[in-house]
């Protein structure tokens, strides 16, 4: 499978820049993270891809979106690939929202409120990386979908910290990797 980190967010720029939660709930793309999503979609247009996943952050969709309609495939929406809730970015939009500014894609599978109404915890999350790469590795075309997710959730699936807007090829078959250390 392809991992595709969301592109920059408005949480990002304000984060990278003051080390300090901005307190931006289901932060936006900048334009710039809209430029790398356009990027990926152009470059991965030339993949094979049959799915795309996307966590329900809004940040993702909008990094998904350039990827979709250039292949004219749906968008699964998936919150097991959301980020870690651990900031103000981690609180997202309702599902009725959602629906409403994305008409095109079936929220229906996930709840109303949809992330956690505390920090996780890290084990937490490995659990959930660890889940999604054994439900990937069930599916013969694993090596066909992309997954647009987040910094911590594709650390714990890869061992490996992305950039905004980057990419990686993930063997969910191959052993998982050795749970990483966070750093800010």
């Amino acid at each position: 499978m392809i991992l595709l980190r969301h592109g920059q967010s408005e949480f990002n720029v304000h984060f990278a820049a003051t080390r300090r939660d901005p307190g931006i709930a289901d932060p936006k793309l900048t334009a710039l993270g809209h430029a790398q999503a356009g990027h990926a979609a152009e470059v991965l247009a030339g993949e094979c891809i049959r799915r795309i996943i996307a966590s329900p952050y809004t940040r993702a969709l909008q990094t998904a979106a350039p990827l979709a309609r250039r292949l004219g495939l749906p968008v699964c929406i998936n919150p097991l690939v959301r980020e870690r809730f651990a900031f103000t970015c981690d609180i997202g939009s309702p599902r009725t929202e959602l629906a409403a500014a994305w008409p095109e894609h079936d929220f229906g599978t996930i709840d109303e409120v949809w992330w956690p109404p505390v920090e996780e915890p890290m084990t937490s999350l490995a659990a959930r990386a660890a889940l999604f790469r054994a439900e990937m590795a069930a599916l013969p075309d694993w090596a066909e979908t992309v997954v647009v997710s987040h910094w911590g959730f594709i650390l714990h699936v890869t061992g490996k910290s992305m950039e905004n807007g980057t990419w990686l090829r993930c063997d969910p078959t191959s052993p998982a990797p050795p749970a990483p250390v966070w750093s800010f």
